[in-house]
């Protein structure tokens, strides 16, 4: 299998644990009665699971984070926007219509991130053509909401 294969196999199965934990904390948000206890929740799992991964793949890694610029500790409270907002709204909206906008936010998030090569991505102006893919990507989605 090649990189390009495994990497692409590997986001889609992470894409498809999207809408799962969406729906499973937004369950648990509704049977606590608190999204924000589902979340936390979900927080110390997800720590637990990611420091025994970092503990198996070299924990000294995380001494570079003091040198690291500060602005790019944002993403953990993008991360905590995401699962708080999920949890709340999911169990009010559905959980295909909030992944819906959720998909609609990272599509046109993504090509402009890669269209600048913005936080040190990979540079891939943002053609007519890739345009054009992203906004059939974009009316797929929409279409598959449609009832």
């Amino acid at each position: 299998m090649s990189h390009t294969s495994f990497y692409a196999l590997t986001m889609l199965t992470a894409g498809i644990g999207i809408p799962i934990l969406a729906a499973l904390n937004a369950a648990l948000g509704t049977r606590l009665g608190s999204p924000a206890a589902a979340a936390a929740i979900l927080f110390v799992v997800a720590f637990v699971c990611t420091i025994t991964v970092l503990a198996v793949s070299g924990p000294r890694a995380v001494l570079g984070a003091w040198a690291a610029p500060k602005h790019l500790f944002l993403a953990g409270t993008l991360v905590a926007f995401y699962v708080l907002t999920i949890t709340y709204i999911a169990p009010k909206f559905g959980v295909g219509n909030a992944v819906f906008f959720v998909l609609l936010g990272q599509l046109v998030s993504a090509a402009i991130i890669d269209h600048f090569g913005l936080f040190g991505a990979q540079l891939s102006p943002l053609t007519l053509t890739r345009a054009c893919g992203i906004g059939i990507m974009a009316a797929g989605v929409f279409v598959t909401q449609q009832v």
